[in-house]
């Protein structure tokens, strides 16, 4: 399966406008934003764990990252509340679920295969001071990838210009670029040489982003 796998290309999705999709486990639905293989496949998705719902354990080849967007995710290391973010490298495993319910948007086979680097964020608390109007927060960085966060005033304009390409996701709020209106859920993926230049709302904006990536996809190893 191919989904969005054009990286040369500008793609929106408003996560919210697309259908849920049944998992091969009860209880647990997914909107795909991109992707590149079957089960085992270089994906973008945005999960939705019904309560009581869980995965069978596994190990993660490729690797995880993941946002917890509402609600509690749980796995054998603990409980991973709103606005956690999670680094689970190649060779990690776990059993996931919710008791509660929650939603999480998740990137699957997207690490450096050497990478063992594992950790937990709150990614507000990383936040540093704001420079008008734009409060950035740095969650990772290595040689192929930054990870950041960051919340907007209403009206803050945004303007990034990193190699690599650029992915952003709508966590609150809403802000305009390139014409279009992002919404909370909202999925935009700018290729290698567009910067992203945006507007927050009147409300402001949180956005969760990720540079210098695009580079490296490619579908997971057989």
């Amino acid at each position: 399966m191919e989904l969005n796998a054009e990286f040369d290309a500008r793609v929106l999705v408003h996560s919210d406008a697309i259908d849920w999709i049944t998992s091969p486990m009860p209880g647990v639905d997914r909107r795909m934003l991109d992707r590149i293989g079957n089960e085992v496949a270089r994906a973008t998705t945005i999960v939705r764990y019904a309560p009581d719902s869980h995965f069978s354990a596994h190990t993660h080849t490729g690797g995880e990252e993941f946002i917890v967007l509402d609600g509690v995710f749980q796995d054998e290391h603990g409980d991973f509340p709103e606005g956690t973010y999670v680094r689970n490298p190649p060779t990690t495993s776990h059993t996931p679920g919710s008791e509660l319910g929650c939603t999480i948007f998740v990137k699957l086979w997207q690490f450096d295969m050497d990478d063992r680097t594992q950790f937990r964020k709150q990614m507000a608390d990383e936040l540093g001071a704001p420079v008008d109007g734009v409060a950035k927060a740095v969650l990772h960085k290595d040689d192929r990838e930054e990870v950041s966060y960051y919340h907007l005033d209403p009206g803050a304009e945004l303007t990034v210009k990193e190699p690599g390409g650029i992915e952003v996701l709508m966590i609150a709020g809403s802000m305009s670029e390139g014409g279009d209106e992002l919404r909370k859920g909202s999925w935009l993926r700018l290729p290698e040489g567009t910067p992203l230049n945006a507007v927050s709302g009147a409300q402001g904006a949180k956005v969760w982003m990720k540079t210098g990536h695009l580079p490296f996809a490619k579908a997971p190893a057989a």
